[in-house]
């Protein structure tokens, strides 16, 4: 048995070595797939289906197993395997090659993390796909417990998958706990995670992996002209900052890629303050900075050559007597003025700010997350982002999204909104006066703070960061993770073909 590294879930992950009909376990797993009549065992169980005199599947279909996705039903094993529980984990129908998708494997395992607590130890069979098993079975074992007086039943302690590769484990493990940790910054309560604090532990993170971390507070902020930082942080007690953590991408980086997070640690709507209900799951209004922190700490631990530079603007938007006002103009970072018609939108002030320090790194792509609009859900609803920016960017990254199971769609970018955002008094409005089409505009006003000739992508997860319905596969009430597995797939895309 190799045990790889351990995810905040708890969960270790681990290569099963010799027969899981024999391995000391509380259970042994099996793929299930759904069929016409009764479920068929995924490929690679026949070993336990032997121990079974062939009558494992049977024997589940009588325990009530179908074979549909993400089912989970336990069976006595009675003495015919070492466990003494066997669980029959239902992956659905292959697609028409036969294979069962990655994601749903992903689903389907996050689903088991979920449910198993309180035992030690689980085998798999072979038959699923062992990095998506294992990147889902962590990420569903996932919980937050920092604020709870009672954890609760602790998730499975280990997991040793039969016949997986080390090395993809491993990258398996990594991948969950950069979600993980996004999850649990996003899920820190803004009392405790404010401008200060989220700065601290963002340098924490990436000193720990080895990293460049430079922070301006808010009085280098207003020395270096950053307008709109300070305008969203100034009705705050709890002044900004702006975060920048730096992987070098090793001996011969491939490319440069800049990354950019909206993080508001909490956001009333400042004077246009927003409705009391639901105001709450504002705490996760900097997914988008968590996310593109733990992405930079990822590329590291995995030596991925590519240059990567996360640059993440942090406010509280406040209401106080200090507080910016609708009407009034900001003068950004680089000189371009705004005025304010809403204080509400302010993520898109503090991400212009940041976009374009990131610009003068001349990276080859710039790609920017961010909790922005609520457009993006009326648009997409809330497991879907919505993907804006450079054509070709834009697609890859929607693509690529879709490719790890995070779902996002490419979006316009429509030329007859751009007037909507004239000033008459400065060089922009951050919002247009036109109820339609919110999601777009946001990416028009962000497109004017992107340095000429430089690739970019906006991603916005107003839905998909924060989960405010029940638990569903690997993904859990609350902060998600939501775009880390995006932004790693385009990270090892660039450095795999620029």
């Amino acid at each position: 048995m190799t045990t790889t590294a351990e995810p905040q879930s708890g969960t270790r992950i681990g290569v099963l070595e010799g027969s899981p009909a024999a391995a000391e376990a509380d259970a042994v797993v099996v793929g299930l797939l759904a069929g016409d009549g009764d479920p068929v065992l995924a490929p690679g169980a026949e070993e336990i289906d032997a121990a079974f005199s062939g009558e494992l599947a049977a024997l589940l279909a009588l325990a009530g197993a179908t074979g549909k996705a993400e089912e989970v039903v336990k069976l006595p094993a009675r003495g015919a395997v070492a466990a003494p529980l066997v669980i029959g984990l239902g992956l659905g129908k292959p697609g028409e090659d036969g294979e069962v998708a990655a994601d749903t494997v992903r689903r389907a395992a996050g689903t088991l993390g979920r449910v198993l607590t309180g035992i030690n130890r689980i085998v798999v069979a072979k038959g699923v796909i062992p990095a998506a098993f294992a990147e889902g079975v962590l990420l569903g074992a996932y919980r937050f417990t920092a604020f709870k007086g009672d954890h609760g039943k602790a998730p499975v302690a280990e997991v040793l998958v039969a016949g997986a590769d080390a090395d993809e484990l491993a990258h398996a493990a990594a991948v969950a706990e950069a979600v993980t940790t996004t999850r649990d910054l996003i899920n820190t309560p803004p009392n405790a995670l404010y401008p200060e604090t989220f700065a601290a532990r963002a340098a924490a993170l990436a000193e720990a992996a080895g990293l460049e971390v430079e922070v301006l507070d808010d009085a280098a902020l207003a020395e270096g002209g950053y307008g709109g930082i300070l305008g969203v942080g100034q009705g705050s007690s709890r002044k900004p900052r702006l975060v920048r953590v730096t992987w070098a991408g090793g001996e011969a980086p491939a490319r440069k890629v800049a990354l950019v997070g909206k993080g508001i640690t909490f956001d009333t709507g400042g004077i246009s303050i927003k409705p009391a209900a639901g105001m709450d799951h504002m705490t996760s209004d900097m997914s988008g900075a968590a996310a593109v922190i733990a992405t930079t700490v990822l590329a590291a631990k995995l030596n991925l050559p590519v240059a990567v530079t996360a640059t993440v603007p942090m406010a509280e938007n406040m209401p106080s007597d200090t507080a910016y006002r609708p009407g009034d103009v900001l003068t950004m970072y680089g000189g371009k003025t705004v005025e304010v018609l809403n204080t509400d939108a302010e993520g898109r002030l503090i991400l212009a700010d940041a976009m374009v320090r990131a610009a003068e790194d001349s990276p080859d792509y710039l790609v920017e997350t961010s909790t922005l609009t609520g457009a993006q859900m009326v648009a997409l609803g809330t497991r879907t982002a919505g993907v804006m920016g450079t054509e070709d960017l834009r697609d890859r990254v929607a693509a690529l999204g879709r490719s790890v199971g995070e779902d996002a769609w490419a979006m316009p970018l429509p030329e007859h909104l751009r007037g909507e955002l004239d000033s008459r008094i400065a060089d922009l409005a951050n919002v247009t006066g036109n109820r339609f089409g919110g999601m777009l505009a946001a990416g028009l006003f962000l497109r004017e703070f992107v340095a000429d000739g430089v690739p970019w992508a906006h991603i916005d997860i107003a839905g998909p960061s924060f989960n405010t319905g029940g638990p569903w596969g690997y993904t859990p009430k609350g902060g998600t993770g939501t775009p880390v597995r995006t932004l790693l797939a385009l990270l090892e895309d660039i450095a795999a073909n620029g």
